[in-house]
């Protein structure tokens, strides 16, 4: 069977469709999850998909290896992965997976699991690869077969449900003229739906769901991909764009004068609200993001609590703790007040738009949040498995003269006075990560010059970008 080790990754398996994700290969996974499913005490399993082409084949292949594994399957169809989440909590089975390639190129696909409440990561993932190449998930499936313990198909709508339960919940103090742009992706039809239900008046761009993504990447980390919703918003006047990615989990935001509201500068508004509310609690956000974040949550009354980037790993620690909000960098964000806790965009733009709505200018009031000079990601690439190696070197070895303390959760995030620098090595691709924020263009500077002096050190020959 061609099953690569590498397409199990740190927070989900993905990779390129009929190469190394094959109908055989996901039929193997099924049998793994079902034999994953069956220790923990599961009995049904929710599965739904993105818009990919891919997705009705994977699905059935999917299918066909749960049930053999003895899992009752419930089928709920092409919908956003934060409704297959919806739909563990509202179908009561605390179990279900999601086909979804989310923002990659339109020849990948891949799995995002959950079972029994908890979203599979790091050693989990590989344990389901463990138990196909040893042969333990066949094994397991041919015995549930011979003993006729097979499980069953089902199909169930939950559409309506989930945007009944947004609905019941979110109010706007008024109508908001805004713009969607979907790119193509699998939120094309209920981000819509859902914001002109709350009193949206809504111009609505590329959401006619297309696995060709005809129009451009479904991803707002990349600014030149809100290049078209800027211009709309722009021209006719509107309050605000959403940008939503291809499985519908992240939310991108641009405001009438065309800037860019980056997650973590989002995550300020929803702070400040949650902690209305939830005095005092913890507020979680990733190594990634802005240094002005944590002052924000503090000056609001929170505890900032920084921790790893990834939605699972996010995810694991807001179960941990409880905390009523948690965010990253990337744009997955996590209402575990009036919500579920899991990552979801269309529920995080119906909250954004409720506090906006109390102002007669929206832009005005994502645009006064604290701000200060930082770059984007910028990635540094490496031998396969070698970026972990070169950033426990930089750790180490290396020396930042004017920093005042390290953080280590992942990678190194080095603090200053007047900005940070952060190197962390990605779960996800070969690259060493890299983002720099700064309160002035010297600071910048400065701080970039110490990293660039310790990644020579550790990696003589790397190309930098910056």
């Amino acid at each position: 069977m061609n099953l690569p080790a590498s397409i199990f990754k740190a927070y989900d398996i993905r990779g390129v469709v009929d190469q190394t994700l094959t109908e055989e290969g996901v039929e193997a996974i099924g049998q793994a999850l079902g034999l994953l499913m069956h220790q923990q005490g599961q009995t049904h399993c929710v599965v739904g998909r993105d818009g990919r082409l891919s997705g009705p084949r994977l699905v059935e292949a999917l299918t066909n290896g749960l049930t053999q594994a003895g899992l009752h399957v419930i089928q709920i169809g092409m919908v956003p992965t934060p409704v297959v989440y919806f739909a563990t909590h509202h179908l009561q089975t605390g179990t279900g997976v999601a086909i979804t390639g989310s923002h990659n190129p339109p020849n990948y696909n891949g799995l995002k699991m959950m079972v029994a409440g908890t979203t599979l990561s790091g050693e989990t993932i590989q344990a389901l690869y463990q138990s196909i190449v040893s042969g333990e998930a066949r094994a397991h499936a041919m015995s549930t077969m011979e003993q006729s313990r097979q499980g069953q198909v089902q199909q169930a709508d939950v559409r309506q449900a989930y945007l009944d339960r947004i609905v019941g919940d979110v109010r706007w103090a008024r109508p908001m003229r805004v713009a969607i742009d979907a790119g193509n992706g699998v939120a094309g039809e209920l981000a819509p739906a859902l914001l002109s239900r709350l009193g949206g008046q809504l111009t609505s761009l590329f959401c006619e769901i297309d696995g060709h993504f005809p129009h451009h990447h479904p991803d707002p980390a990349d600014p030149h991909n809100l290049e078209d919703l800027i211009r709309v918003v722009q021209a006719q006047g509107l309050e605000l764009g959403l940008a939503f990615d291809g499985d519908g989990d992240r939310l991108g935001v641009v405001t009438r004068s065309g800037r860019i509201i980056w997650p973590d500068r989002q995550l300020m508004l929803y702070a400040a609200d949650v902690l209305a509310s939830h005095p005092g609690a913890q507020i979680i956000f990733d190594v990634k993001c802005s240094r002005q974040l944590a002052a924000h949550i503090r000056a609001h009354g929170g505890q900032p609590l920084m921790w790893r980037t990834g939605h699972s790993l996010i995810k694991a620690k807001l179960k941990e703790t409880q905390a009523p909000l948690a965010g990253e960098m990337s744009g997955h964000v996590f209402f575990n007040d009036r919500w579920y806790g899991f990552d979801d965009g269309l529920y995080a733009a119906a909250r954004l738009l409720e506090i906006l709505s109390r102002s007669s200018d929206p832009s005005a009031v994502l645009e006064a949040l604290p701000d200060a000079l930082s770059t984007p990601e910028l990635q540094v690439k490496t031998q396969e498995g070698e970026n972990h190696a070169v950033v426990a070197r930089l750790r180490d070895e290396a020396q930042f003269p004017t920093a005042q303390s390290k953080i280590t959760i992942d990678g190194i995030r080095v603090e200053y006075a007047d900005g940070f620098g952060l190197a962390r090595a990605s779960n996800t691709t070969p690259v060493v990560v890299l983002r720099f924020e700064a309160d002035t263009e010297q600071a910048l500077a400065r701080i970039q010059s110490e990293f660039r002096a310790g990644l020579l050190q550790v990696m003589p020959q790397a190309r930098l970008p910056f």
